[in-house]
């Protein structure tokens, strides 16, 4: 089937050429005696469902009826000999704790690689399944309750872990080296100040009521580059904070980063291409400054050929690190959920009532009420968020988070990290929704209406996380 996003690939080269000028294919670096070695495998396993599946990403149900592109299943496994790690990005909406256990468990046992030392993530692709929930006490989500999402979901633990056993299989001395590109005007906050006083959520385009911007964006460009010899890539796992909405329809796509890959290997035909979503919970890729249409494989097409183009273009600022010392820790912050009224309660129930008699209530009532729900599975009033942090040396490190996170938490986390490179993986090692900064609690409006998560949640899980970063490189430091 004739992609739209071939049409983008015809005019590829001479696109890239203009981005890019004539030091593509240069490289910088050192020669490779110089370099320290570490033992480094990919793998690649399609999870694209082999039938009409609910797809995700919005409150109601629509099954899949072709494959625009895979989903698929990328792992990256570093070895250093004392130091084990994977880590994996997946093409879907987001992970759970039953998906991340139970691949966790497997790797474990057929690797030896601990759980804790497995890092998964998701893209947050919404042109991909609805996810069955096993652990949810809360049933009938649009689709994620079906028997297609069901068995999708009891397969799909071992489909990932047979990524990480081919990354494991390809083991061999590669050298590393890093970089932090740049690409504005991609990513746009989606929370505005409005001339109400009030802050809006996705306003529309060309709205003039809109005052600015209520939060940043992160234009940052993170990738680690893997060699297996000079002048030949062996792989690449970048990352970008940007919500992945842009494709839309029934069929399944990775989106955006299909783009990237597709562009990348027209550079590295044989390289390994690893994408992961940053911290983008109130991040997306619409511009509403100006009113052009933003939307379909087109609109993926070009933010994704984009985001290849700020990675090769910062190709030759790529840095080797001085050691290939891993080390991996994590911890489970245990945060407050977001507190309602017992009234709020009853409420809750009559909105999931009409759901469930197919009677779709205003959309805000549902995130709500479906928040509500979840929050009272949690009698205890808390919630489970791990936070990982996976190190390379005293240049590299890589961050996981388990929700939606603000972009300013992952910025935090940035600035205070004392690594080169700081990569930010968000939707990883399961999810607790959306995770808003403390100050947007007050300003309200969607994301802050759907968080499970309490007022000063997401500054907890940004504290863990330095606090591990800066441990991992004052132990390196000491090597």
């Amino acid at each position: 089937m004739l992609r739209i996003n071939q049409l983008v690939f015809v005019l590829c080269g001479s696109v890239m050429g203009l981005l890019l000028g004539s030091s593509l294919v240069r490289s910088q670096d050192p020669p490779a005696e110089s370099k320290p070695v570490l033992s480094v495998g990919f793998g690649v396993s399609d999870i694209t469902p082999i039938r009409p599946t609910p797809m995700a990403g919005y409150y109601g149900v629509r099954y899949s009826t072709a494959t625009h592109d895979p989903l698929w299943a990328k792992a990256t496994v570093l070895d250093d000999g004392k130091t084990k790690v994977a880590i994996i990005a997946l093409d879907l909406i987001s992970t759970n704790p039953w998906m991340v256990r139970e691949t966790r468990k497997i790797i474990e046992q057929k690797l030896h690689i601990p759980a804790s030392n497995v890092m998964i993530s998701a893209t947050h692709s919404h042109t991909g399944p609805m996810l069955y929930e096993p652990d949810e006490r809360l049933l009938g989500r649009f689709g994620n309750q079906t028997d297609e999402a069901k068995q999708y979901m009891i397969g799909l633990p071992e489909r990932i872990a047979q990524s990480a056993l081919d990354a494991q299989a390809s083991l061999k001395p590669r050298s590393v080296s890093y970089a932090i590109g740049q690409e504005q005007q991609l990513a746009f906050n989606r929370r505005f100040f409005m001339k109400d006083g009030s802050v809006g959520w996705n306003p529309g385009k060309l709205n003039p009521n809109i005052v600015r911007e209520a939060g940043p964006t992160d234009d940052a460009l993170p990738f680690v580059a893997f060699y297996e010899e000079p002048g030949k890539l062996a792989g690449l796992l970048s990352s970008f904070a940007i919500h992945l909405d842009t494709v839309g329809g029934t069929q399944w796509s990775a989106d955006m980063p299909f783009t990237i890959q597709e562009s990348l290997s027209k550079v590295f035909p044989e390289a390994h291409l690893q994408y992961a979503t940053g911290t983008c919970g109130d991040i997306n890729h619409i511009d509403v400054r100006s009113g052009n249409r933003q939307g379909g494989h087109q609109e993926a097409a070009r933010i994704g050929t984009r985001l290849a183009a700020g990675i090769l273009r910062s190709w030759n600022s790529l840095e080797p690190v001085s050691s290939t010392r891993l080390a991996a820790s994590h911890e489970i912050v245990r945060v407050p959920v977001q507190s309602h009224s017992s009234e709020r309660s009853d409420w809750a129930k009559g909105i999931l009532s009409k759901v469930n008699d197919k009677q779709l209530p205003p959309f805000m009532e549902m995130v709500e009420a479906y928040r509500i729900a979840d929050v009272e599975a949690h009698p205890d009033g808390f919630l489970d968020a791990e936070v990982q942090v996976i190190s390379l040396g005293r240049q590299v490190a890589w961050v996981s988070l388990p929700g939606e996170i603000f972009v300013q938490l992952g910025l935090a986390i940035k600035d205070a990290s004392p690594f080169a490179v700081t990569s930010i993986h968000e939707l990883a090692n399961g999810s607790i929704g959306y995770v808003p900064t403390r100050q947007a609690y007050s300003q309200g409006n969607y994301e802050v209406i759907s968080a499970r998560c309490g007022q000063g949640s997401g500054e907890m899980m940004v504290d863990s996380a330095i606090a591990q970063l800066r441990a991992q490189f004052n132990s390196a430091l000491q090597q």
